[in-house]
């Protein structure tokens, strides 16, 4: 298998047209659709062709790679490119699906003759457009020739959970990733409301634990969001921060573990949406501490 291959990138949002143009600048030919295509249409500039329909945009793919915003939106667009898919392609299935999202996506790939890889990434916007994605990838050894120069187009790193995508280990590794992620983020919102609320300087707090043992570059990098008002543009928004709790929460529930923490960052997260900050950065769960606008 040449190195080159012909790869269509369903879905870009944030992450799907950076991963776009890196692979496009690996020299590989990117075919790309979104639903709504103008947000698409800049791709051509780095030399995309984008498609009008996911059929058009998967003809003659070597592999298929889905970035959209749920199990269900994946799903519903792999049906409409069917009509235009290749027996034997691989499909690396980068959104995150959640565990039953997983299964249903990797039952749809055995339908129709795919090698299916569960392959959801870490990282956000900057990472992305730096090509410096880490990759959670599980599939069939026979393909990973193949989807392996896509993964080191857009990633920096690529770690291997298992053989059986069906089986959804990148995706239950993933969870417990962001499951962290979210938890940091709402503690870091949190401990700045807090701040505000007892006229406590975050500078001070800042400093008082840097360089020990609960400093946290996550945390400078979040707070940092917040004070300095650079959520837009989102390096992960708030609408889809919220859709990844639930899928933890209900993990979870599905496993017998109760993820309160998980729960409560949900909730904070849909509450900063319904103030209107949701395709502001997830650092924006702090506005949901306050019923009004935080004080200046």
């Amino acid at each position: 298998m040449t190195d080159k291959l012909t790869v269509s990138v369903l879905g870009t949002g944030i992450m799907g047209a950076a991963m776009a143009r890196n692979l496009a600048r690996a020299g590989h030919t990117v075919h790309a659709w979104n639903r709504t295509r103008a947000k698409a249409d800049p791709l051509a500039a780095d030399g995309v062709r984008v498609a009008d329909t996911p059929a058009e945009a998967v003809e003659s793919a070597d592999v298929v790679l889905t970035m959209l915003y749920d199990g269900a939106a994946a799903l519903e667009t792999m049906r409409n490119a069917a009509p235009g898919l290749r027996r034997s392609a691989a499909w690396v299935q980068s959104t995150t699906a959640g565990l039953d999202g997983v299964a249903e996506l990797a039952a749809f790939a055995n339908e129709h003759g795919l090698l299916f890889y569960d392959a959801p990434v870490l990282g956000t916007r900057q990472p992305a457009e730096a090509g410096q994605l880490t990759v959670l990838a599980a599939g069939p050894a026979e393909g990973r020739d193949t989807v392996t120069p896509v993964f080191d187009a857009v990633g920096a790193r690529t770690v291997w959970t298992g053989e059986d995508g069906a089986a959804g280990s990148a995706t239950r590794l993933k969870l417990v990733a962001n499951s962290w992620v979210l938890a940091a983020t709402s503690a870091a919102g949190e401990a700045l409301a807090l701040a505000g609320a007892l006229d406590v300087a975050p500078a001070d707090f800042l400093g008082l634990i840097a360089g020990g043992p609960l400093d946290m570059g996550y945390l400078h990098a979040k707070a940092g969001l917040i004070l300095d008002g650079r959520l837009s543009p989102a390096q992960f928004a708030v609408t889809t921060a919220a859709k990844d709790a639930r899928l933890i929460v209900r993990a979870g529930e599905r496993h017998g573990v109760r993820l309160d923490v998980a729960a409560a960052s949900a909730a904070r997260l849909e509450r900063a949406a319904a103030q209107g900050h949701g395709d502001e950065d997830m650092a924006a769960a702090y506005y949901a501490s306050f019923d009004t606008e935080p004080p200046a």
